[in-house]
Order: C-alpha cells, then structure tokens, then sequence
C-alpha cells in the first residue's frame, strides 16, 4: 500500500536578517493510509514548519514531499491552492467560524471553492448537513457560532474539514482552546473518524491527547528524535458507533 505522505530528506531554512535559522533538518517519514499520528515537541522543534509543508502552505527548501503519490514539492502556487482544496482537510486551535453564518453554512464554505461542475445548492447542504452528522451535531445545523460550546463549535470545524472528503485531515493543537473534559470528547470523534479509515496527523504538546494516535512522532531541533507506537485509550464503543457508521460511508 502506497503511503499518503512520504518524505525524503526534507529541510527548511528561513533567512532572519544575516541569520540562517534551520527549522527542519533531512526529515524523511512516511504515513500510511488510515494511520493516525500524533506530532509533538516543544516551540521550536520544527512541529509548526513540519504541518505547514504537509498540508502544503509552505515549500521544503531541500527535499521532496510526496502526498498520495504526487510531488508537491515543486508544483505552482495554484496547483497547490487545487492540491489542499481537494486533498486535505485543515481543523485548527482557533476554530475559525464565521460568526454571522449558522455552522451548516460555515461547513458548505469549502464546496464553493471545489473546482469540477459547480454543485447545486440542495446538494451542497445536504453534504454539509452529512459532514455534521459524522461530528455528532446535525441538530444543531441552524445554531451561530456563539450560541456553541467551544468543543460544538471544534466539532463544526472539523465538519468543515470533512466536507470536501479529503484523503489527509491536519489538526493543529485543536484542543487547545478546550478544557479536559471538552478535549477527551473531542478525541473520542477524531479517534472515530480514524476508525472509518480517516488518515489523521495532529500536533499536541499533551501527551493524553497524543496517546489517542496509533503513532507518535517526537522533533527536537528541526529532527524526528522518536518514533514510537502508542498505547490508545478504550473508547466507548456505543458512544463512538454512530460516528463511525457516518466515516465509514460516502458523503454522496
């Protein structure tokens, strides 16, 4: 099986005045369809570099990027406009919300930017209103951001993330905003998602969030230092069954 990510021998270097600064260094891994991995280290390891190549905001400037095949590495700033509209799914801290628009509407965003025949706008709501019932929060389509917790409003931006079925979603530290209780919810749908065979790379600084991954990578100074396969949490089984039905079918 062909991995979703594959890097070889990535490094990026920023220029700060006269001072080279090495923010990853020959980093080579690869990630495989429905795995789930957790990225951690402290601020300034190279974790935020790292995710921002992956989910194609930033370029290496040595090495090459493979996503499900494809080198992104060198493509146009277009092309990869295309690559993580179609590929990717982004949840991150902030969760992003549009304040005057009802989380169904935040979640059909995405679908207005998706290149192919333009989707009707009863299509486009009944997708958003499927990516909802994956997150647990189909009976709250009509509500506005302010009137949701902050793990309701989380569980819509992942929705959002969802709508246009990428092949890789990207978390970036989405529990840190959110208070213990709120974060092992939110974890038990990311733990259902890659249960419906949902390809997961979460940054974390918290280890009880990363040991919901199946893997654990650990950077320090630009490098992975560890990569290790982790001991995943019991998760309720008939808490978890309907969003799993949900991930596992097409969003038609």
């Amino acid at each position: 099986m062909n991995p979703v990510i594959k890097l070889e021998n990535v490094s990026r270097t920023y220029q700060a005045g006269e001072v080279e600064v090495r923010a990853l260094r020959q980093v080579g891994m690869e990630i495989a369809p429905g795995d789930f991995v957790a990225l951690m280290g402290s601020s300034g390891s190279g974790k935020s570099t790292l995710m921002n190549i992956l989910g194609c905001l930033d370029r290496p400037t040595e090495g090459r990027y493979f996503l499900n095949g494809v080198d992104v590495s060198e493509l146009a700033t277009e092309e990869l406009a295309d690559v993580r509209n179609q590929m990717l799914g982004f949840v991150f801290q902030n969760f992003n919300l549009f304040a005057r628009t009802t989380a169904v509407e935040n979640v059909e965003l995405p679908l207005l930017y998706r290149h192919g025949p333009r989707m009707s706008a009863r299509k486009q709501r009944e997708k958003a209103f499927q990516a909802l019932e994956m997150v647990g929060l189909a009976d709250r389509a009509h509500h506005h951001p302010n009137q949701l917790s902050g793990g309701q409003q989380q569980r819509v931006a992942i929705a959002r993330a969802l709508v246009n079925e990428p092949q890789l979603l990207l978390a970036d530290e989405p529990t840190g905003n959110l208070d213990s209780a709120t974060s092992e919810e939110l974890m038990t749908v990311f733990h259902s998602l890659n249960r419906g065979g949902i390809t997961i790379v979460l940054v974390t600084h918290e280890f009880d969030v990363a040991d919901h991954a199946r893997r654990r990578l650990t950077l320090r100074d630009g490098q992975i230092i560890a990569d290790e396969i982790t001991e995943q949490e019991t998760v309720d089984e008939e808490a978890t069954q309907p969003v799993l039905e949900l991930a596992g079918r097409e969003i038609t």
